[in-house]
Formats: C-alpha cells, sequence, structure tokens
C-alpha cells in the first residue's frame, strides 16, 4: 500500500478484461490521463499486489466472482477501488456487482466521458480516503513514539532514583537487577494462579511493577549506618527511625508526583511499595500496622521478595543459607508474615527465584563494600559509646 509520500506523478490503473481488444480499448482512453497496466484475468491479482500496486481496478466483468472476491478480501488489495465494466446491464447484475465489492459500475458500450468521470471519481474518493489513512497512522505512530519517550523517561528516572539510593546501601551490588527480576517473576506467576486478576496484572503491569519496585530501597537515605546494617531485631528507638524512613521515601515520591501534575502509575506502585513492603499480613508490621488485604498487592508482593533477597544474597555478617532453607522459611511465614496466595505463588516461581539469584549473584568485591561499611559503622559505635577522656 502506497502512503501519501510515495504516491506517483499519475495515478496507475489497472485495465484486467481476457478480450485483449477490449482492454486496449479502455487503456487508450485513460493512457493520456493515467499511467496504465494490462493484463488479463488470470495475472490480475498478482499485478494489484505488485508495486507500485495500482490506485484503481478496471475490470471487464462477465462471471468472474472469484476474481472480485479475491481482490475484495485480499488485504493487500482491498484498499484499492474496484469498477466493473460489463455488458451485463440489468438491475440485478448491477446489484450483484456491488455485493461483490464493486465500488461503481459501467455497462457496455463504454462511453469516453462516462469512464473518464467515474474513473476520476474514484481516484478522488481514494485520494481522501489514502489521506485520512494517513494521517490516522501518523498520529497513531506519534502516540506510540510519545508513548514510548515516556515509558523511557519513567525507567531512566526510576533507575536515577533507585541508583542514588543504592549508593546509600552499596554501589557495587547487583541487587536492583535482582529485585526487579524476582518481582516481575512474582507477579507473572501469581497473575497465572489468579485469573481474575489478568485484565489488571498484563504484561506491561507487571514489566511496570518491576521497575517501581526498583524504588524499594528509596527509604534507606534517611537511616544511619547502624541501623541500616543491625541484621537484628531493631530496638523501639530503631523502629521508630526504620518508619520515619518509610515515610519520608512515601513523601519524596508524592512530591514528586505533585511536580508531575498528574497521577502516574509507575509512581503510585513506587509509593505503595516504600510505604507498605515492611507491614505483615498478620499486621505486625510498621508503619501503620495494616493486616491482610489492607496491604497494597504491590507491598504485599514486595514484602516477600525483599524477604527473599535478604535471605539469597552473599552477606559478610553471616554464612550463606541455602536456598532450600530460604524457601522453606518463607513457607513457613505464610499467614502470618507474607499473603498465603503470594507464598503459593513464589512456590510455583521458585525454580526461576533461584536462577535468578544465581545468575545475578553479588561478586567479592560488592561483599568487600559491604563488610567495610560493617567494619566502619561499628567503629562508629564504639566511638560514640567511649566515655570521655577526663
Amino acid at each position: 500500500m502506497r502512503g501519501m509520500l510515495d504516491r506517483l506523478e499519475q495515478e496507475l490503473i489497472l485495465v484486467v478484461d481476457d478480450a485483449v481488444d477490449a482492454r486496449q480499448r479502455l487503456g487508450a482512453l485513460l493512457v493520456d490521463r493515467y499511467q496504465v497496466r494490462l493484463v488479463g484475468s488470470k495475472e490480475a491479482l498478482h499485478a494489484a499486489r505488485s508495486r507500485p500496486q495500482p490506485d484503481l481496478i478496471l475490470l471487464g466483468w462477465q462471471d468472474d466472482y472469484a476474481l472480485c472476491r479475491g481482490l475484495r478480501t485480499d488485504p493487500q488489495t482491498c484498499h484499492i477501488p474496484l469498477i466493473l465494466v460489463t455488458g451485463r446491464s440489468d438491475a440485478a447484475d448491477e446489484q450483484l456487482g456491488f455485493d461483490l465489492g464493486a465500488a461503481d459500475y459501467i455497462t457496455k458500450p463504454v462511453s469516453a466521458p462516462i469512464v473518464l468521470a467515474r474513473v476520476r471519481a474514484q481516484l478522488q474518493v481514494k485520494a481522501a480516503t489514502d489521506y485520512l489513512r494517513d494521517k490516522s497512522e501518523y498520529l497513531e505512530l506519534e502516540v506510540k513514539r510519545r508513548t514510548r519517550d515516556i515509558q523511557n523517561l519513567q525507567d531512566v528516572t526510576i533507575e536515577a532514583m533507585a541508583s542514588v539510593a543504592v549508593m546509600r546501601d552499596n554501589p557495587s551490588s547487583r541487587r536492583l537487577e535482582r529485585i526487579e527480576r524476582y518481582m516481575t517473576c512474582l507477579t507473572a506467576a501469581f497473575a497465572r494462579q489468579q485469573p481474575a486478576l489478568s485484565a489488571s496484572l498484563s504484561e506491561e503491569r507487571i514489566a511496570q511493577l518491576g521497575k517501581s519496585a526498583m524504588l524499594h530501597v528509596i527509604d534507606r537515605l534517611t537511616l544511619p549506618d547502624r541501623v541500616l546494617l543491625n541484621h537484628g531485631e531493631p530496638d523501639e528507638n530503631d523502629l521508630r527511625l526504620l518508619s520515619e524512613g518509610v515515610i519520608a521515601g512515601r513523601d519524596a515520591l508524592q512530591r514528586a508526583e505533585r511536580k508531575l501534575g498528574s497521577v502516574t502509575d509507575f509512581l503510585s506502585d513506587a509509593k505503595d511499595i516504600v510505604y507498605g513492603q515492611h507491614e505483615r499480613w498478620d499486621g505486625k508490621g510498621y508503619p501503620q500496622g495494616l493486616s491482610g488485604e489492607q496491604i497494597p498487592l504491590s507491598a504485599r508482593l514486595m514484602a516477600l521478595v525483599g524477604h527473599f533477597e535478604e535471605l539469597s544474597c552473599r552477606h559478610p555478617y553471616r554464612p550463606p543459607i541455602s536456598p532450600a532453607q530460604a524457601v522453606a522459611q518463607i513457607s513457613a511465614a505464610s499467614g502470618t508474615r507474607f499473603d498465603p496466595m503470594v507464598v503459593l505463588a513464589f512456590v510455583e516461581a521458585t525454580a526461576e527465584f533461584l536462577h535468578i539469584a544465581e545468575t545475578l549473584a553479588d561478586d567479592a568485591a560488592a561483599v568487600g563494600v559491604e563488610l567495610q561499611r560493617l567494619e566502619d559503622s561499628l567503629a562508629e559505635n564504639i566511638e560514640l559509646t567511649l566515655p570521655p577522656t577526663p
């Protein structure tokens, strides 16, 4: 199909008739104004598909029902207007011609002015139709391009914001890559197990949740190292700091949303994840103490993803836990720490989780960075607790 910028200076007319003299006579009427191609009926469909494609087909018609239907139903030729030129002149034949998809109907013997007028009228209609179609295609492509640009901007924004938070944590770690993969893997498994949510958990939505999950670390920006690197149970003061960090992370995303002037899914998901990832199914989490389905789904998914990440990645402060132990611990927390349906999805996706953990594991350098930060944090705590020199 030719677009507006691909048009020839003269329109191309395909004249089809098995009678050589008949198609030559029609061609002679048109050749001064248009480009003309003359073929028999056996070559018609191939000629109509060939480049450059004709702008109009004049078909010498007797009983060529199959050819008419072929030209009208073929995706490559259905847009080309078809004028039937025939000796069959009664109303029933004319109706049959239009039913077969003809745009116009000329009876023999043909009149040169009628042929030229009908051809010109159909070409004008086609030009207008092509213009609207091309404009529609252009607008559709432009919408896709702008949507892609917006998506790219969102992705860059997420990765930039998450990278800043990771610099506060461990810039050598591949944590963000793992988190994105875990989140999309778990959400896809959850969607497969929950057909009623298939519409809201489309492939695009699942990918978006994976990107938004990368911002889960933004609540760490306000936390001191002694809290970040304390992997025991937090005391009352540390729990207050952890809750304040979560609220600060959510507020930062809310401010970004206000700057945009509209609600966006990727920031809404990120807010839910940051604010709800530390809640528990049994209501014993923080900062709000939400329970069950009060917790947004994205946060329930992230709660399991974050815990698996903590269990499965390499740490300098404890020996690694086996994959089987990690799976067992998470399964045992179904209905207390985690949403039981999310745990079922995790069980289905366990093999993929373990593959991600293995292929994206942190190297010795990343573990070394965390060890150095841990030592620095311990030294800072010792200095802070030493009594003043008399």
